[in-house]
């Protein structure tokens, strides 16, 4: 997905939750095999336009075909968390719900669980 995908949608200090559907291949082997992902210009397109936190209903944000990881790279350079592996996201409006994302207590990781949920607000 490329920053088209969010054009003329005010992102600043939003949570931006990417669904592709993809949550539907969750605890297959297919989840784990050519998922969608973000690009580069549309992780910088993120950050540029003031996103809080990025989250995708795939197994990466990234390509994971290369080693290379230019979203995690540019979002997580710019200090906004990323959430991956989520599902769920077609019960959701487009606007007018708060999301969390709750880590458990832990120390010195790079990458923990979270406990995601949203309430609806509108």
């Amino acid at each position: 997905m490329d920053a088209r995908a969010f054009d003329g949608i005010d992102l600043a200090g939003r949570a931006v939750l990417v669904r592709t559907g993809w949550d539907r291949h969750w605890r297959t082997d297919t989840y784990f095999e050519n998922h969608p992902f973000l690009t580069a210009d549309a992780a910088a397109h993120l950050a540029q336009a003031g996103a809080a936190l990025v989250g995708i209903d795939s197994h990466n944000i990234d390509d994971t075909r290369g080693k290379a990881r230019p979203v995690h790279t540019i979002l997580l350079g710019r200090n906004i968390p990323i959430c991956e592996h989520m599902t769920g996201l077609d019960r959701l409006p487009p606007q007018g719900a708060r999301f969390y994302a709750v880590p458990p207590k832990m120390v010195a990781l790079r990458t923990f669980p979270v406990r995601a949920f949203a309430i609806v607000t509108e």
